[in-house]
């Protein structure tokens, strides 16, 4: 099955081609520079930008995989969650060129397309498995049965660990997006000098607090260190490893709960260098192996939501008649089976 994967849901375009036999045939993602003047995401400018590069981006991925668009056999779309204007656009693109190519559509759960990125490399992991997804807009630890079969163990009650990055990168003037930011300042910084809190590690449970730690940054960041060099690098440095030191500590409560041996890590965060080595460290010394997308793909983009697509597509699932909706919010234990 050769499906056309369109993702808008926040301030990337992502557009690919896979095909269920041959593989990814070809993908293209544009990353709005537009926002990084605004410190984050402005939903308006965000809208917009997809109106402009959308088509563009499908008709260039059609043209590296040299596929005539009447070859195509579907049309996935990302459906949400994230920004409901961004969401609109990649639905009504796909609803429309599925309805003029007369091919069913169906729109994807955004972090599903995550969840099942890692399928997308040569070793693929296994189900059962648990998911550590990682992003601006989401941390949770997920078990997955199987497609559509996900049970959330425990997800962030405030700020997700990307968005605290985020908030991080700009209390200390290093622009947007936080996360790259952060990781080149920590570099040269010393991680054990400020002694962040490691939130809900001291409790049972598998849920998540990051805006705690923000505020702490916050108040390390004093007007004397605002202007030393030095101790913005530490405070950078600090944030990271309790940041991770926490994203670590529950991935292993999760392991050792559930008696789990692979662990998937995706979503936009999973691309921190330190995250994967500390995540491979651990489950080594759990006798588990840790899967991750490769680093293309750690972010949002379109091939993760083809191949979620080929795979609902494939069991018969896809959307009917002419209204379309989105969903800026949409709970993950609420998808189905594929063919339910």
């Amino acid at each position: 099955m050769l499906v056309l994967g369109l993702e808008t849901s926040c301030d990337d375009t992502g557009v690919a081609l896979y095909d269920s036999d041959r593989g990814l045939l070809g993908h293209r993602l544009y990353s709005q520079l537009i926002h990084q003047e605004y410190g984050g995401v402005v939903p308006e400018l965000a809208s917009r930008d997809h109106v402009r590069k959308l088509l563009p981006l499908v008709r260039s991925v059609l043209a590296d995989g040299g596929v005539d668009p009447h070859a195509i056999d579907g049309v996935a779309y990302t459906a949400g969650p994230g920004l409901a204007g961004a969401l609109l656009v990649g639905a009504s693109v796909g609803r429309a060129l599925a309805f003029a190519w007369d091919r069913p559509a169906i729109g994807i759960h955004h972090m599903e397309g995550h969840l099942l990125s890692p399928m997308l490399e040569p070793e693929p992991p296994e189900f059962p498995f648990l998911a550590l997804l990682v992003s601006g807009g989401h941390t949770l630890i997920a078990d997955v049965a199987g497609i559509g079969r996900y049970a959330v163990l425990g997800e962030s009650l405030d700020d997700a660990v990307g968005e605290a990055f985020d908030k991080t990168a700009k209390l200390l003037d290093l622009g947007y997006p936080g996360g790259p930011a952060i990781s080149r300042l920590a570099a040269t910084g010393r991680g054990d000098r400020f002694d962040f809190p490691r939130p809900m590690t001291d409790r049972p449970g598998l849920d998540f607090s990051f805006s705690g730690l923000k505020t702490a940054v916050a108040t390390a960041l004093s007007a004397e260190a605002e202007s030393d060099p030095q101790t913005r690098a530490d405070i950078a440095a600090g944030f990271q490893q309790a940041a991770i030191d926490t994203l670590v500590i529950k991935c292993r409560r999760a392991l050792e709960q559930t008696g789990g041996r692979r662990l998937v890590v995706a979503g936009g965060v999973s691309a921190n260098a330190l995250l994967r080595q500390r995540l491979q460290e651990m489950a080594d010394g759990l006798s588990a192996r840790v899967y991750f997308p490769r680093p293309e793909f750690s972010t949002d983009n379109g091939a993760m939501i083809a191949f979620a697509g080929a795979l609902r597509l494939a069991a018969g699932e896809h959307d009917s008649g002419l209204d379309f909706h989105v969903h800026p919010r949409w709970p993950m234990d609420s998808l189905v089976v594929p063919g339910n």
